[in-house]
Order: C-alpha cells, then sequence, then structure tokens
C-alpha cells in the first residue's frame, strides 16, 4: 500500500477572511483532507470552519499532538498517512513547525519515508524579518526568551553581542502579554544605536511594523503593543 502524504497547513495569523493570506492551492488540499494532527484542537476547528471543508467539521479526525510528542506517540499518530490516508498538521498560527512541535511530528514521518509536502502560507518570523529592513541572508530566531527579569536581560545582551560581532539579525517572540515588559527590558539593555524591529497583528487590518534604533524608541507609548500577537527583530 503507498501511504499517504503529511501536508503541512499554514493556518491564518488572525481574524482575515482565508483567502486574503492563503493561495487557493493551500485553502483547496485543506478542504479536501480528512485526517488532522494539531497544536490545540479548538483554535484548529475554528480556523477549519472558515474554509468550509469538503467533509462536515464533526466528521473530521482531529488529534492534539501535546507539547512534546515522543517518538513513539508521533508514529502513532502517523497511522492514518500509514494506511494510505493524506493527512495535514495544522499549528495554531502560521506555519507548522516553526514555533511549535509540529517539528517532531516531520521528523518521524521522514524516518518511515512519509511523504512530506509544505503547503505556502503566512510565517509571522519571515513576514517580519521582510519588513524589518535587517539581515535577511543570516539571523537567527530564538523562540521565547527567559522570563526572568535578569536571564532576559542577560539574553538580550548576548544576543545583541552576538549579532554586532556576525551581522546577523535576531528574532524573538513573547507572549502577548508580557509585551511591554520585553520591549521595556530592550531598551533598558540594548545600545542606542542597536535597530529594533516590533511587527504586530501580521496580515490583519490593525498590522503595524515599526524599524529603528533603539534611541528612537525612547519616549514611544508601549502600552500600544499590549495584548497583540508580535515577533521582535534586533541588530547590532
Amino acid at each position: 500500500m503507498t501511504p499517504g502524504r503529511l501536508f503541512l497547513v499554514p493556518s491564518l495569523l488572525g481574524v482575515v477572511a482565508p483567502e486574503t493570506a492563503l493561495p487557493a492551492r493551500t485553502i483547496a488540499v485543506a478542504r479536501s483532507l480528512g485526517h488532522y494532527v494539531v497544536e490545540n484542537a479548538k483554535p484548529a476547528r475554528a480556523f477549519l470552519k472558515t474554509l468550509a471543508p469538503d467533509s462536515p467539521l464533526r466528521e473530521l479526525r482531529i488529534v492534539e499532538l501535546g507539547e512534546s510528542p515522543s517518538p513513539a506517540r508521533c508514529a502513532e499518530l502517523l497511522a492514518p498517512a500509514r494506511s494510505g490516508h493524506d493527512m495535514g498538521l495544522l499549528s495554531d498560527a502560521g506555519c507548522p513547525g516553526i514555533a511549535d512541535p509540529g517539528a517532531l511530528l516531520v521528523a518521524q514521518a521522514h524516518v518511515e519515508a512519509i511523504a512530506v509536502v509544505p503547503l505556502v502560507g503566512p510565517s509571522a518570523v519571515l513576514l517580519a524579518l521582510m519588513a524589518s529592513g535587517m539581515n535577511g541572508q543570516a539571523f537567527v530566531f530564538h523562540g521565547y526568551l527567559p522570563v526572568d527579569a535578569g536571564k532576559r536581560a542577560q539574553a538580550i545582551t548576548r544576543i545583541e553581542a552576538d549579532s554586532v560581532r556576525r551581522g546577523y539579525a535576531q528574532l524573538f517572540i513573547e507572549t502577548p502579554y508580557r509585551n511591554v515588559t520585553m520591549l521595556g527590558a530592550l531598551l533598558a539593555t540594548c545600545r542606542p544605536a542597536t535597530r529594533l524591529c516590533v511587527a504586530v497583528d501580521l496580515t490583519t487590518e490593525n498590522e503595524s511594523v515599526v524599524s529603528r534604533p533603539v534611541r528612537d524608541w525612547k519616549g514611544i507609548e508601549l502600552g500600544r503593543y499590549a495584548k497583540r500577537p508580535a515577533i521582535f527583530v534586533l541588530q547590532g
């Protein structure tokens, strides 16, 4: 039996009509799939509902991946593909495998020679980098920085120094309700000439991308970034 394929289905970054952020092929494939492995079931169902899938939503097989699935768990989740069914891997927002645990399922699919098919869609990380005006030839994505204030300041100092030394753009994310705290830490820690970009609500009507030296961020009302999905980019 020929195994099915694992399609990597990008989700929306905010509340927008799917066709404004996703190409026709991605929407068509996502509509056709009957088996999904997802980061979290509730946002996955909400997203799939907006696509008007070919089968009723209640008939779709939607299984949560979990935060740190073992190889055995990933192998279990790939059972439909081994039985010849195409499957979808769906993140809460953006592209699967980027800042979520989906890469573990993808790795297991390669172990089992199951074809992996990435579909085109929005990636907040790449959109922020594109819009930042910083080094798109060499960059590092750090995920989340430490929550502890001291460790966070150390991490900021370290990645800023690495950016100065190597010329790389440095990208990271934060839980939206801690955005203002993160910005305060960046302004207090980084050198005045270091460039900082904050990209929020990407692909939505409220999208904002501001990229300027740290010294020019002084005096800006940081509260405007509270509780908004954000990507931070800095380069020394």
